[in-house]
Formats: structure tokens, sequence, C-alpha cells
């Protein structure tokens, strides 16, 4: 110590130099250290933590305790419930019922206490409910032969009359429009792989080949793509179109990562939204901006989603997503140390206040939105805007807190865009909604081994998803198209496929 001590320059001008210096080295050390603390929070989260954010929107709001250190702390408020007892509910009437009498012998229908025989007061039911077994028949297409006697026995060339048969979505082949549809919705509405089907089917006898049935997948999408592509006309004249991609691997692929690209619009709930429920798919082997706008084909209306830069290519106004943004709050929370309060909490808590306005905004017009978001949100953005421009000055750019105050001003036009039109909504979780049976689905099939089946794939997941969103049974609906779709049908009964039009 008195060497180290003793080797100190005796010069005040080069041991200030020393000191800052040194100084400078422990502020570096301490970023790094900060930084390094943070990501391992992250990654504690990610590998241990809830994967739902579970906030509002999602879930309950957050309690309004914003603490800060310029910020005093608001009054709490109580809120008192009372827990509803379950009741199971009753089952739907429609079911077939099978009577089942459960009665006492004959010899104990006597009074045990004078002899005397007793009558039927009453009774009591109990319904339970019994599952059975698909059902599997062969259809036996029988075409009588008709020919004339006379020509026969003369010698002349003979006429024979034949009905045709009726038009198969696969020519030729032992499949029916309820077989398909019931490979269709097992694969892309239950996430069921074609080799797990082959082994249910084998287990009633029938030899039917994975081959086989992904040969009549992808004949079905064929099919479907008239129905398709009237569907993404009717998509790209809606006011608003909310956007997403998620990766896909395709095994003979010239890129390692393919893109699905999935485009929507109402809402998750039919006759939630005066907007039809559209969901489809789109398969690219990249993520550039092109493929959104080889896609959107010159649409100029609203377009909401991420903070994606390449969806800038398109000619959309772009909607920003406050979900996201939230998140990256969240991210900086987690990093942050433990029982700690501060800038993120508040940030939290404050887009919880404009989750809130949104929920008691369901169901009202789109008119009476823009007025009360007009009202109530604007001054929220503008206080949260004020909060960002100040905070982004106090805070290191490199931190999980900068970065996501940086996010929200980089975002800021797009995402406070939303109150201008009372079509729009806060957030883009009805596109991220929508591409989750996708992404549930790939889990189980992992892959698709030709993007001819990549596309086949973002064809049927766009009606198996459009049909859900507009509380339609997929496998019925599918069985019908195919009906219809196999017998070349006009303009005229392709718009009566549509699924708000469609009558089953």
């Amino acid at each position: 110590m008195k060497e180290d001590i003793e080797s100190l320059p005796t010069d005040p001008q080069r041991l200030q130099q020393m000191v800052l210096a040194l100084q400078s080295q422990v502020h570096i050390l301490t970023e790094q250290n900060q930084h390094l603390l943070e990501q391992f929070r992250l990654a504690q989260q990610r590998q241990f933590g809830q994967s739902a954010e579970g906030h509002s929107g999602q879930g309950e709001l957050f309690d309004e305790a914003e603490v800060d250190v310029d910020t005093p702390e608001p009054e709490k408020e109580k809120i008192e419930y009372e827990r509803n007892k379950p009741v199971r509910k009753p089952l739907p009437k429609d079911l077939p019922r099978i009577d089942i009498l459960h009665d006492i012998p004959e010899e104990d229908k006597v009074c045990g206490c004078c002899g005397e025989p007793m009558h039927r007061m009453g009774e009591e039911c109990s319904e339970k409910l019994t599952f059975i077994p698909a059902k599997i028949e062969v259809e036996v297409h029988i075409r009588p032969k008709y020919s004339c006697r006379t020509c026969e026995k003369t010698g002349t060339e003979v006429e024979i009359k034949m009905a045709p048969m009726p038009p198969s979505p696969i020519p030729k082949g032992i499949s029916t429009p309820s077989l398909l549809s019931q490979i269709i919705t097992n694969k892309f509405q239950y996430g069921l792989p074609l080799y797990r089907q082959e082994s249910l089917f084998n287990h009633h006898g029938i030899e039917l080949s994975r081959q086989t049935m992904s040969e009549w997948v992808i004949q079905c999408a064929r099919l479907f793509q008239v129905l398709y592509a009237l569907l993404r006309v009717c998509l790209l004249k809606q006011p608003v179109i909310m956007a997403d991609e998620t990766t896909l691997k395709v095994i003979h692929s010239d890129k390692s990562r393919c893109y699905m690209w999935v485009y929507c619009t109402g809402s998750d709930a039919p006759d939630d939204s005066d907007i039809p429920n559209i969901v489809l798919y789109d398969f690219q082997a990249g993520r550039g901006g092109q493929c959104a706008v080889d896609f959107l084909a010159g649409y100029d209306e609203y377009l909401q989603v991420d903070g994606y830069a390449g969806y800038h290519s398109t000619q959309a106004t772009l909607v920003g997503c406050w979900a996201h943004a939230r998140r990256k709050f969240m991210e900086a929370q987690t990093a942050q140390p433990k029982g700690k309060t501060g800038k993120a909490n508040w940030a939290i808590n404050h887009i919880a206040k404009l989750y809130k306005i949104e929920k008691q905004l369901k169901g009202h017009s789109p008119e009476e939105k823009h007025r009360i978001r007009q009202a109530q949100s604007r001054p929220l953005l503008e206080a949260y805007k004020d909060w960002l421009d100040t905070s982004v000055l106090q805070v290191p750019p490199s931190t999980a807190l900068g970065k996501a105050i940086q996010y929200s001003l980089n975002q800021w036009g797009k995402l406070s865009r939303y109150i201008d039109d009372g079509h729009l909504s806060i957030d883009n979780n009805r596109a991220e909604r929508a591409v989750k049976p996708f992404v549930i689905g790939r889990k189980n099939w992992l892959f698709s081994h030709t993007a001819n089946g990549a596309q086949s794939s973002a064809m049927l997941y766009s009606i198996v998803e459009t049909a859900k969103a507009n509380g339609l049974v997929p496998y019925d609906y599918i069985e019908h198209c195919l009906t219809v779709l196999c017998q070349n049908p006009d303009d005229q009964a392709l718009d009566a496929l549509l699924p708000w039009n469609v009558k089953l």
C-alpha cells in the first residue's frame, strides 16, 4: 500500500488527470455490470417466469400505484366483490338423448311400514355425456348402364348411356368432402400432423398414407385459391388492416428461414365489429418489406403493425401497437433489482390508464370511440409524451429502461394515431392472436417440406381461421366449400361462400 502511494505522481495536474481517467473507467465498468445484471434478470424471466403478460387488455389492470421520485403516491381504491360459486353449464338441448331407466325391484315397491303398494310420485334425472368414436362409411356410387337391344340385334353401333359421376374435389379419388374436411381441420385447426392421422386411420383398418393425404391437402388448397382471392379483395377494401409475421422452416428451400405473414380485419369475436372478420396468411421466402408491398397492392388506408421497419415500404398509414411499447417497459421492470420501483412502473401504470379507457369503449360505435378518446385518452398521451421527453435525458440509452423509452419516442407518431379514428385499436393484438394458431401448429408438425406445401398451409389456415372468426364450425364450412368449389362455381356462387354470407 505504501509503495502504491509513493508511486502516485506529485504533480497535481497529472494526479487530477489520473483520477478523472479512473472515474471514467469506473463509470464504464458500472454501466457494463448493470447491463449484464439486466441481461441476467431478463434471461431468468424468459427461462423460469410467466410467458403471458397478464396486463390491461389481456386481464386485470395494474394497481394504480405510480412510484417515481417526483410523483406523489395516489390514493388506493378498495375493490370488493363476491366470488360466484361454480355452476355446471347445461348440456346442449339439440344433442340426441337416450333415456336409461334405473328402477327398484317390484318387491321393493311396497311400503315397509303398512305393506300397501307405493305409487310413483316423481323422478330425478341426471345427464351424463357419452362419446361415440368416429364412424367411417364407404359410399358406393352405382350408375346403371343403358343400351338399345334393337341396335344390338341389327349389329349397328350401340349407344350406351350412363349418368356422370358427381364432381369431386379429388377426381377419380376415394376421398369425399367430409373426409378431406376432417383431414384439413385435424391438421390446421387442431395441429394434428399427417403421420398421426395416418396412425388414427390405421386403427380403423384404413390404410391411408401421409403422402396421399399431403397430395390431397395440396389439391384442396388449389380449389380454395379462388375463394382466397375473393377474401383478399374484401380485405383490401377495409379501412383498417392488422399485420404480423412469424418464422417457418421449409426443408427444400434456398432460404434457411422463411416467413408466414398474416393480415386480418375485424375482431376476434363475431358481430363485435362493423368490419368483416377476415384472416389471411401469406407464405414468403423472406421478411423484406416488398412482401407486404406485393400483398397489399397499393393499399393506402390504416395498417396496424409492430415496430418492424419493413412495413414502411407500403403506401398505408401505419398505426403503432401499445402492447409492444408496454412490453419494453415490462422487460425494464424485470431487469431492475427485485423490490425496486421507478420509471418503468410509472410507464406501465400510465399505459394501464389508456387500456382502462379502451375496456370501457367495448361495444361502442366508431364515432363514440373517437369522441371519448379525444376527450380522455389525448390528455393522457400528452402527459406520457412529456414524461418521455424528460426521462430520455435522465436514463442511459444502453439500459433496458433507456431502450423502452427510446422505442416509444421512435414510434410516437404511430402510437398516438389510434385516437384519430374509431375503427382503430390501441394495439396489434388482433394480428398476434391470429398468428398464434399457426405457431401452435408449427410446434407439432415442425416444418414444411416444400414451398408448395407451405403455400397450401397458408391457404388452408386462412380458411380455417376466417371461419372461426365468423362463428362457423370449420369442419362444416370446409366440407360445404369443397362440395361447391369442385363444381366450378360462378361469381354469384362464390360470393355465397363468403363466411358472412354462407348458409349451412
